[in-house]
């Protein structure tokens, strides 16, 4: 093999490592889906979800990807818990067949069809979202995106905020409304490392 060769293919190496996909996993302590629903017509009631799990698959050569997460329906807070009186909370209603019906679907998973790109950055996600057993399809818009190094350990990471809107009746999800929203705004924060 000629020098030229051997200097072509050295150089021709790291770019293809770099364009082969990579596999990171969310990270659940820095990943969590958060939530918002107008309450009776006055005001608005936040809540989120404190486990979930996934995986997203990231070939930015290629300007693809793919993304898998789990929510588990039972970790909803909203700031209202477990009652002193003993009545039922906000946070156990919730969880109850009127809404999320944790019992019988634990998770919300929601799976992408296809990533969009606008340059290196992802700039939406189309997917599904399956919640009480309906499957239905979502759009995810990106509004930040960033891969690098993480400040402290140096590790690569990848970063991501997403939000969506959506009717929760169009999954049988009916209880309360309209005096408690139908439209939800969805924002999810994602952190996630190479697996």
């Amino acid at each position: 093999m000629s020098r030229l060769s051997i200097v072509l293919l050295s150089c021709l190496l790291p770019l293809s490592a770099m364009a082969a996909p990579v596999t990171y996993v969310i990270d659940p302590l820095h990943s969590y889906p958060t939530f918002t629903v107008n309450h009776l017509g006055m005001s608005t009631t936040y809540g989120r979800f404190d486990k979930m799990a996934g995986t997203i698959t990231l070939d930015q050569a290629a300007k693809t990807g793919s993304l898998e997460a789990k929510i588990a329906t039972a970790s909803i807070s909203t700031g209202d818990a477990k009652r002193a009186d003993g009545t039922r909370s906000r946070d156990e209603h919730l969880r109850s067949p009127d809404f999320f019906n944790s019992a019988e679907f634990p998770e919300i998973v929601f799976k992408s069809t296809k990533f969009n790109f606008k340059g290196d950055d992802v700039e939406s996600v189309d997917g599904t979202l399956t919640m009480l057993g309906v499957t239905k399809p979502v759009k995810l818009n990106v509004t930040s995106f960033k891969c690098g190094p993480h400040p402290f350990s140096k590790k690569p990471m990848c970063g991501a905020d997403a939000q969506t809107s959506f009717k929760r009746t169009d999954w049988g999800m009916k209880f309360g409304v309209p005096a408690i929203g139908d439209e939800i705004k969805l924002i999810i924060g994602i952190e996630a490392y190479p697996q």
